[in-house]
């Protein structure tokens, strides 16, 4: 969705150079050769989960800047020192270099991902508790209950509700599997409705100040996401109105921003 957002922002110049090097076919070639244009690219980062050779990546997907909601001390080697800021960094400082054309493919995969990532508050923030003083890893190890399609509750991650929009947005598939892109559009429709670029909040700090957005997703987290929760319970009405109008909010100002850091790279003469 993100970039999706993005992509139809982007100025001519800027696109000719993304659709150049979205088109390369680089390492794994099997798996990249199921992404050859820049919306599909977006989930190639987690098509690579499976492979050994990019095992260094699985952390760069996030920052766990720790927290605690009743007084239990905060770990000390948190943030680590790799994290999806630091990846950000790398890789646009290789997209603006005069690497190889597959040097500067990849590194532009990897930031359509990650700016899409930066901006899930439960991928910038971990939660410390007593009951678990080994940090909740974003909301991965905290199971909530919300209505099933029969009507019963089931449970669920609550990292995984909110990737997928607090049930709304498009359903992916097992092991990252991205939901058809038919689907995609509608939801992005739907989400500028309610979040116009018209809205300035989403130029705040620049288009690469990414410390900034994740500490928004931080705040987020805090706030809305892990607020009125109680593990293993049902989620409310108004926790769920709440995380909505988040989750829209976020995509469409990852989106805004991707394509304002691409157009930056990449201005028209």
């Amino acid at each position: 969705m993100v970039a999706k957002i993005a992509y139809k922002r982007l100025n001519p110049k800027a696109k000719a150079q993304v659709d150049k090097l979205i088109a390369l076919k680089i390492e794994p070639v099997p798996i990249t050769s199921k992404s050859l244009d820049f919306v599909n690219a977006a989930h190639w980062p987690d098509d690579l989960r499976p492979e050994e050779a990019f095992a260094f990546s699985l952390p760069l997907h996030f920052i766990d800047i720790p927290f605690t909601s009743d007084g239990t001390a905060l770990p000390g080697d948190l943030p680590e020192a790799q994290n999806i800021v630091t990846a950000l960094k790398h890789y646009v400082a290789v997209l603006k270099s005069n690497a190889n054309d597959n040097q500067r493919a990849e590194a532009l995969r990897f930031i359509i991902h990650f700016v899409g990532d930066i901006h899930q508050p439960l991928q910038c923030a971990t939660r410390v508790t007593k009951a678990n003083e080994e940090v909740d890893r974003g909301g991965n190890l905290v199971t909530v209950k919300i209505p099933g399609k029969d009507g019963k509750l089931q449970s669920v991650k609550l990292h995984s509700y909110w990737d997928g929009g607090i049930g709304d947005f498009p359903k992916a598939g097992a092991n990252f599997a991205p939901p058809p892109l038919s689907q995609i559009t509608p939801a992005v429709t739907k989400v500028l409705k309610e979040n116009p670029d018209t809205d300035a909040r989403w130029k705040a700090g620049g288009s690469f100040d990414f410390q900034a957005w994740a500490d928004e997703s931080d705040a987020l987290a805090k706030s809305t996401a892990c607020n009125g929760i109680t593990p293993n319970k049902a989620v409310s009405k108004t926790y769920n109105a709440a995380a909505l109008k988040v989750v829209r909010q976020r995509v469409a100002w990852g989106g805004y921003r991707l394509a304002e850091l691409l157009n930056e790279i990449f201005p028209n003469q």
